[in-house]
């Protein structure tokens, strides 16, 4: 074999491959000469100087990290455990790995914090029904901060929001509460407009001619259909004037 392709394959070897880093779609290569920041690699097949130059990956796809459940004090003294997802997307892979240490880790933490300060200075029944007004405030927060470190934070969503079990308790029977009053009124309007339409129906028999009478035979009809057996006395409307009379 001659010389010159030894000393090449010796080359490609110890010199060239490697040098060769794929850098996948979704990634950025941070490159450092000598421990120095040099650029950035895009996505691809990628050389560099082997044994003076080293790559390190930064995945700058949208990334969610859970916020662990943070015990506040509400507003108006009521223990609540909390948690939140928070969207990130590193924006800057220079900035995210020579910033901060860990800027996942950094990112965690800060909202973490943010997520305490915030929902501390709302009451109860507002933490409840404010959800997302909350989340806007801690994004807005978080995303502040983590700007100097490359990062975008793209959304903030609370989770649970878990009540003590006296609280629940007392929940559950303002809504039993609630609910058996509302059925309350839905039978007292009902019966209110049973008794409109009874008095309704009174009025208009008592001012039609034969109106009554007719309502009477329409009553007995009803009762010779049930096969018990049973006498009924038939008077007329005026009884009364006819007795007066005799």
């Amino acid at each position: 074999m001659p010389a010159v392709i030894v000393v090449a394959i010796i080359v490609i070897l110890l010199f060239i491959l490697p040098g060769c880093r794929v850098i996948r779609q979704f990634e950025r290569g941070v490159v450092f000469t000598l421990g120095k920041y040099s650029g950035i690699k895009q996505p691809g097949l990628r050389v560099i100087i082997p044994y003076l130059q080293t790559i390190q990956r930064v995945d700058v796809r949208s990334t969610p990290i859970d916020v662990p459940k943070q015990e506040v004090i509400t507003k108006d003294n009521v223990t609540v455990g909390v948690d939140a997802i928070v969207y990130f997307r590193v924006l800057d892979p220079a900035k995210a790995l020579l910033e901060t240490t860990n800027y996942i880790y950094a990112t965690t933490n800060f909202a973490q914090a943010a997520l305490r300060d915030i929902t501390g200075n709302f009451e109860l029944d507002e933490l409840l029904s404010k959800r997302d007004e909350i989340s806007a405030q801690i994004k807005e927060i978080v995303d502040k901060e983590t700007d100097k470190w490359g990062i975008d934070i793209e959304n903030v969503k609370l989770q649970n929001i878990e009540l003590p079990g006296d609280m629940k308790r007392a929940m559950a029977k303002q809504a039993e509460a609630e609910r058996e009053r509302r059925a309350a009124i839905i039978v007292a309007d009902g019966e209110k407009a049973s008794a409109t339409a009874v008095a309704e129906a009174a009025h208009l028999l008592a001012k039609t001619p034969g109106g009554l009478q007719i309502r009477t035979l329409q009553t007995l009809e009803k009762i010779s259909s049930d096969p018990s057996q049973k006498t009924v006395i038939v008077l007329p409307n005026d009884i009364k004037g006819i007795i007066n009379k005799i």
